[in-house]
């Protein structure tokens, strides 16, 4: 089973690296005994995340969450990043493929699978619903220090 590198840290960034895309399928999420979820990696414990949770997730063709779910408090960004397939919300069906974002309120009935014919890979923004204000958009502040490689 594929592990997450950690490939650098300091007082104020952690960086890892969950290897190749193309190579998400080596991982295995152990949710209990009996609940195995292969291709999908969690990486907020390793980034040592505080406001948000991120999980990589790869479907081979033919397979799905096999499962739907809500949450009580976080919303959710999926990215897709390659493949095609099909989502679901609240029993809307539309179709998703690379390039396509869905966001999914907390209450929201969720499931994906792939139809395609390549494996369907997704990333997986998890955060707070209804804390972003409107403050917060201007809350990134560009600094007069020189950029230096």
């Amino acid at each position: 089973m594929k592990q997450i590198e950690k490939t650098a840290a300091a007082d104020n960034f952690t960086a890892i690296n969950v290897g190749k895309l193309s190579d998400i399928n080596g991982y295995v999420l152990e949710m209990g005994p009996n609940v195995r979820i292969p291709g999908k990696v969690f990486c907020g414990s390793a980034l040592g995340t505080t406001g948000s949770e991120l999980s990589f997730q790869q479907f081979a063709p033919g397979t799905e969450t096999g499962f739907v779910h809500t949450h009580r408090r976080h919303e959710e960004l999926y990215f897709f990043l390659s493949g095609r397939g099909e989502f679901q919300v609240d029993g809307h069906v539309f179709p998703v493929s690379e390039g396509s974002v869905v966001r999914v309120a907390p209450a929201g009935r969720r499931s994906v699978r792939n139809n395609g014919t390549e494996p369907l890979t997704m990333l997986c923004v998890q955060y707070a619903g209804s804390t972003f204000t409107p403050d917060d958009a201007a809350d990134g502040q560009i600094l007069p220090d020189p950029v230096r490689w």
